[in-house]
């Protein structure tokens, strides 16, 4: 009697659940994860950590300068005030003045805006191509 050897399930050739095939899955996954993740830079809701830290930065530059400057903006102000209410409220106009001024600062970076390169792709302007080989990226599609 004729044995006939049991095939292994295979994918195009690949052996499934050999190491080629593993590794082809798990390239599949981070090509997917890519991009998911220039979708959503494209659709704004995603951004670069060094922008919000930049925007953050700005922030907080504001603000120091705002309260370093507030004792030189004071002083003429309460110089020759001697009651202790008005020289309460004073201050705490101030500081109210310079919270409602912060509160409405635009910070120089917009940590939306998120790669210039994305960005251009969508606008039309001529980018870099991120492959060399491959096939062409979907944003080419989004364009249309």
């Amino acid at each position: 009697m004729t044995e006939k050897k049991e095939r292994k399930p295979t994918t195009g050739g690949v052996l499934i659940g050999s190491s080629y095939d593993e590794a082809r899955t798990r390239k599949i996954n981070a090509e997917a994860e890519i991009a998911e993740l220039e979708l959503a830079r494209i659709r704004q809701t995603l951004c670069k950590t060094e922008d919000v830290v930049k925007a953050w930065e700005s922030v907080l530059h504001a603000c120091r300068a705002k309260f370093l400057a507030m004792p030189s903006k004071m002083a003429p102000v309460l110089a020759n005030v001697t009651d202790t209410a008005m020289i309460k409220d004073h201050l705490e106009n101030a500081v109210r003045e310079a919270l409602d001024e912060l509160a409405n600062y635009q910070p120089s970076v917009d940590p939306v805006a998120t790669g210039a390169t994305v960005r251009a792709e969508v606008e039309g302007e001529e980018a870099k191509p991120k492959r060399g080989r491959g096939r062409p990226s979907k944003i080419s599609a989004l364009k249309e």
